[in-house]
């Protein structure tokens, strides 16, 4: 557990610039922790945030779309799922440029029959122009840890056998791979929830809060700086 707690700690001194203060005291035998060395705030959307989901998916090329739906989902298709989001029984999670644009988003999808009532479904798409940047695994891994903190014990990927990508993330996180011709699906046990997974996404949640009111207090400034700074006239002189 001191391990778990260690690496939490890590985390947040490397998101607040003081992890290379630390890193030469750590002990040289110990592994290097590269998915915990940069932290991607990762902030849990609210129902106030529908507009930007809808602009993040319809900004998803059609092969995009197709894996990410399991069909070529037209922008009407994309406007009925982000209206049929249930913010109070399923969860989800995105990620946020400077300028407030959603990059990439996770739906964890609880199940609502009865007899699977510890399961939950992941589904996760990236902006074409966010490849490439372990997004999809970051994701992945905030999902893990509030699935298992909710007390699910079984999450499931489905994927189509082309979607590579997905299906190398539930795989490298030790869920068992089943194909099924053009669609594959995937099954991860979760462990029960404890004390790390709690303090982590306690964690997970600061980062993201703090990162998100950041960029709102630089994206107002920079509007007030366009507001009170106006571009200067041709020919006229900073004394003028």
């Amino acid at each position: 557990m001191n391990n778990g707690r260690d690496g939490l700690r890590n985390r947040w001194l490397n998101w607040i610039g003081l992890g290379r203060l630390v890193s030469k005291h750590t002990d040289s035998n110990t592994p290097k922790e590269t998915d915990q060395s940069t932290t991607v705030p990762i902030w849990e959307i609210k129902p106030t945030h529908v507009g930007k989901i809808f602009k993040h998916l319809i900004a998803l090329g059609p092969e995009d779309r197709y894996l990410r739906f399991g069909y070529a989902a037209t922008n009407e298709q994309i406007e009925e799922y982000v209206q049929s989001l249930d913010f109070e029984r399923d969860s989800l999670f995105g990620i946020y440029n400077r300028r407030l644009d959603l990059i990439a988003m996770a739906h964890l999808s609880y199940s609502i029959d009865p007899n699977c009532a510890s399961c939950a479904e992941f589904g996760v798409s990236v902006n074409q122009s966010s490849r490439g940047r372990r997004y999809g695994t970051r994701l992945f891994d905030r999902a893990i840890t509030h699935a298992r903190n909710e007390g699910v014990m079984l999450l499931f990927v489905h994927a189509l056998s082309e979607n590579t990508a997905m299906i190398k993330i539930a795989k490298r996180a030790g869920a068992r791979i089943e194909r099924d011709g053009p669609d594959s699906q995937a099954h991860l046990r979760l462990p029960p929830a404890d004390f790390d997974s709690r303090m982590e996404e306690i964690l997970d949640q600061q980062v993201a809060w703090t990162d998100y009111q950041l960029k709102t207090q630089a994206k107002q400034f920079s509007a007030w700086l366009g507001l009170h700074h106006p571009k200067k006239q041709s020919g006229m002189t900073p004394e003028s």
